[in-house]
């Protein structure tokens, strides 16, 4: 390595633009930038990214120890429905799991409700003679003879990838993996995905919607990565590209290869991240991150400097906010709430006469109708840019040239029009309605989880965060926005506080009271060894830790509970702790335990990581000093839709301690922070803005 030894590079490339991040040291970032996605070809935009960052701080790709990349290439490959052909092989007698599914309707008395799409229809849908007890006990051996008639199903349907879920191949994966192999024998090309690998845990209907999910974008994912990794290397890279999971950890190309359904999710999980480490160095204890892209806005609850986690979500549902409207896939994740309204969103009259706005975004090709590259339907963008928070001169780094005049002509002539609005009027309700989808979800969102937004701290980035923080917080009931140094490329700076991790969970059935502990320790032994595996090939010499979990529940109920296990081998003496463990957090969720009921075991999983970076000391908050605002701008307040001046500051001109009261627009490289006339901003110890809204709705 010719340069610096702490040179680390991380891009994310989102729907829209693609973020890259140049640190030096542990959080010194010297290089930052904003690149249009190349969706022809997501390597080269992440190229020209790289490039960008990399002059401006006097580097080349030689000189970086560190490389991590997110992408929404694979959440967007489901969604958009542009993976693989893909044929499913299950037990004979269980050809229709898919189908079947959670066997009730999502939407219980809507006559026109349409079915989550899981990707294989009945036609590609085979089996094999087989059967596992529930224990790993082999009831019937795999018909080995019925593999070539198999194959020959699979060459007619025109498969290029198999996904393989047999009957409790959790407790024994035996079985599948002699099929696989079978079938790599007679067919070295097609893809497998196997449930024992990618997803070993009981309930069959999700196993195997989520080994469907991973081996439909597998072949994708794995040109896209072997790509990537040629494209860098040739031009002088030599430290590993990790990529950033859907669980908030990091992983190798390897891994990703053979896993990419871990990939779904990757940017967003970059931001949250990031915001559980502003929470940890702000010392806040409740936060809502909000990360507003090109195309959509995420949104994450995070308690004491961790995000809420979950082991499932759903994809490409077929009913907005509806559970059971998707895909489900099971794996660890964070738990986010993502809709479509971004700054690309596309803002329309529908035949009823009412405005709506998104979910379809014009992304980057063609993008809004400001950008003059053949977007012609107006945006939230477009709207922004009529309301005058959105500044042409040096919008994304002056490497966007922005066109008013277009702007306003798409938004007067498809809205304005339709609706017989003014434009500015017509801009304002295109403002206004983003705002209150992302407050909507917002306020969903912590309901669903029984938390209350009101005295949580907003953290927004993203390229179109910070704009619409103020506006979201006041329709959400928030009083107090941070936003931090680089917003504009946020989740990539995420990317680079993750640590090296990788989960295994894993089915092992039991009671709490008569467990075999021996058996317990010997699973956890071979998650142990499997996950420190794959954390080694990234991690180098970093000092690891390892966190053990059972999930558990009373005998008959339909969910389990997680509880944290000592990172030791289980014995008899922890019988004691474990049952208190599991009612008190039992009793915390449902205010009450349930005496002399049985507790089971379904589950357990080990997760092994390297340590976070330690948190340095917080400053002490600086004396606050007015700022001297010279420059004004006219904008269109969004508070009452009338003309107002706005402060104009650059947010490089700031220092801590300065405070300056809305309405103001605070510009850097990437983004643009509005600050309402009901709120205030200063800059803290950290350099980050912090706005504070006035309880009346008025300046203070």
């Amino acid at each position: 390595m010719t340069g610096s030894p702490k040179l680390r590079l991380a891009i994310d490339i989102g729907g829209t633009f693609t973020d890259t991040v140049l640190v030096s040291g542990e959080d010194r970032i010297v290089g930052a930038t904003k690149t249009l996605t190349t969706h022809d070809n997501p390597a080269e935009g992440a190229m020209q990214g790289a490039r960008h960052v990399l002059a401006q701080a006097g580097h080349n790709l030689g000189d970086l120890s560190g490389f991590i990349h997110g992408t929404t290439l694979a959440a967007n490959a489901l969604i958009e429905k542009r993976g693989a052909r893909v044929a499913t092989i299950t037990t004979e007698g269980f050809r229709d799991i898919l189908e079947i599914a959670y066997e009730r309707r999502y939407a219980q008395y809507d006559l026109s409700l349409e079915k989550p799409d899981f990707l294989v229809p009945r036609d590609r849908a085979f089996t094999i003679p087989e059967r596992m007890v529930v224990v790993g006990r082999v009831l019937r051996p795999i018909d080995e003879t019925a593999v070539d008639p198999l194959v020959e199903k699979l060459d007619a349907s025109g498969v290029e990838a198999v996904a393989i879920c047999l009957l409790h191949s959790y407790a024994n994966p035996g079985h599948e993996h002699r099929l696989r192999a079978l079938l790599r024998a007679k067919r070295p090309d097609l893809t497998i995905s196997i449930s024992s690998d990618v997803s070993p845990e009981a309930r069959e209907f999700n196993r195997l919607s989520t080994t469907v999910a991973n081996a439909y974008i597998q072949p994708l994912m794995a040109s896209y990565l072997d790509r990537l990794q040629g494209l860098f290397t040739a031009q002088g890279l030599q430290c590993p590209i990790l990529m950033m999971t859907a669980g908030g950890g990091m992983c190798t190309l390897e891994t990703a290869t053979r896993f990419p359904i871990r990939l779904v999710e990757s940017g967003p999980a970059g931001g949250a991240v990031l915001a559980a480490h502003i929470a940890a160095q702000a010392g806040l204890d409740q936060v809502l991150s909000l990360d507003v892209g090109g195309t959509t806005a995420k949104l994450c609850l995070i308690d004491k400097a961790q995000p809420q986690s979950a082991r499932q979500f759903e994809i490409g549902r077929a009913a907005r906010f509806i559970k059971g409207s998707g895909m489900p896939v099971r794996i660890p994740v964070i738990e986010m709430i993502e809709i479509g309204a971004g700054g690309g969103s596309i803002a329309a009259v529908d035949r009823l006469g009412r405005l709506t706005v998104g979910p379809k975004s014009a992304g980057s090709e063609p993008g809004p109708a400001a950008f003059g590259r053949g977007g012609t339907a107006p945006t939230v963008t477009d709207a922004d840019i009529e309301l005058g928070f959105l500044r042409p001169e040096g919008f994304a780094e002056g490497r966007i040239t922005i066109d008013p005049v277009a702007a306003r002509a798409a938004l007067a002539d498809q809205i304005g029009a339709a609706l017989d609005l003014k434009v500015t009027e017509a801009a304002d309700g295109v403002s206004r309605i983003v705002q209150e989808s992302m407050a909507s979800a917002a306020r969903m969102h912590a309901v669903e989880s029984g938390k209350d937004l009101g005295s949580r701290t907003l953290i927004a980035f993203g390229g179109n965060g910070p704009l619409h923080a103020s506006r979201v917080a006041r329709s959400a009931g928030v009083m107090r926005i941070l936003i931090p140094p680089n917003p504009g490329v946020g989740s990539a700076v995420g990317f680079l506080f993750a640590p090296v991790s990788f989960e295994i969970v894993r089915s092992r059935y039991a009671h709490l009271e008569s467990m075999d502990f021996s058996q317990i320790n010997t699973l956890f032994d071979g998650m142990l060894a499997e996950a420190s595996a794959v954390v080694a090939q990234g991690a180098g010499g970093a000092m690891r830790s390892t966190q053990r979990s059972a999930f558990m529940r009373y005998g008959g109920q339909g969910h389990e509970i997680e509880i944290a296990l000592p990172d030791r081998a289980l014995t008899g003496a922890d019988l004691p702790d474990l049952i208190l463990a599991f009612e008190g957090e039992y009793s915390r969720q449902f205010s009450r335990p349930v005496p002399g009921m049985t507790i089971e075991i379904l589950n357990w999983s080990v997760r092994v990581s390297t340590d976070r970076p330690s948190l340095k000391d917080i400053p002490e908050i600086p004396m606050v000093r007015v700022y001297p605002c010279e420059e004004t701008t006219w904008i269109t307040c969004d508070i009452d839709g009338t003309p107002q001046q706005a402060a104009h500051v650059e947010r490089a001109d700031l220092r801590p301690g300065d405070q300056l009261q809305g309405p103001a627009l605070i510009t850097e490289p990437q983004t643009t922070t509005l600050v309402s006339s009901d709120f205030t901003a200063q800059v803290d110890a950290m350099g980050n803005l912090v706005l504070t809204r006035h309880p009346t709705g008025g300046a203070a």
